[in-house]
C-alpha cells in the first residue's frame, strides 16, 4: 500500500536522469528505457514494490503489468525488501561441481538464514541465481557488481566479517 504522506516520486535529480534516458529513445519507443528507471528506482528505494512500478509505468506512459513482467524476469530487481548486502549465489551445475552446495550451506548456516531470507539485522539477504558466467572459478557469489570466486568456507568467513563491519 503506498503512503501517502511520502508517495512515490523520483528525486529531483533521479527524474531528471530518468527524462534523460526517455529522450534517449524516438517517440512511441519510451518502453525501451524501462531496465535503466528500474534500476534508477531500485537505488532510490531498495527494491521495487508495486508502487515504485506503477510510477515507472507512468513516467514511460505503459501498462504496470508491462514493468511487472520485466521486474519479476530479471533476478537482478528486488520484488521483496533486501539487506544491506544482497549475496547473490550460483546454483548451477559447475558451481555445484566445484562444491558450491557445502559452500553456499555453510554461508546459510553462518548467517542463520536460507535463500530469500534477510538476518535480522538487515545486513544480508541470500538470493539463488542462474548462472553468474563464472564457471571456471567457482563456486561462485556476487554482491552487487563484485564477484566473489574460489570460494571455501574461511573464504566466507572473511567476507561476511568485512561486511559486517561496513
Amino acid at each position: 500500500m503506498t503512503d501517502t504522506t511520502n508517495p512515490i516520486t523520483f528525486t529531483p535529480e533521479r527524474l531528471a536522469k530518468a527524462q534523460e534516458i526517455i529522450a534517449r529513445y524516438p517517440d512511441g519507443k519510451q518502453k525501451s528505457a524501462l531496465l535503466p528507471l528500474l534500476h534508477l528506482a531500485q537505488e532510490q528505494y531498495g527494491w521495487v514494490s508495486e508502487e515504485v512500478m506503477d510510477y515507472v509505468a507512468g513516467l514511460l506512459s505503459i501498462l504496470p503489468i508491462e514493468v511487472y513482467e520485466v521486474a519479476s524476469f530479471y533476478t537482478m530487481f528486488h520484488l521483496d525488501p533486501v539487506g544491506k548486502h544482497v549475496i547473490e549465489y550460483c546454483r548451477t551445475g559447475p558451481c555445484c561441481l566445484m562444491g558450491g552446495e557445502d559452500v553456499y550451506g555453510y554461508l546459510k548456516q553462518k548467517l542463520g538464514i536460507n535463500t530469500g531470507e534477510t538476518t535480522p539485522d538487515g545486513k544480508f539477504t541470500l538470493k539463488e541465481v542462474e548462472c553468474l558466467a563464472a564457471c571456471g572459478w567457482g563456486p561462485v557469489f556476487q554482491i552487487r557488481e563484485k564477484y566473489y570466486m574460489n570460494l571455501t568456507n574461511g573464504k566466507v568467513d572473511e567476507i561476511i566479517e568485512e561486511l559486517s563491519n561496513d
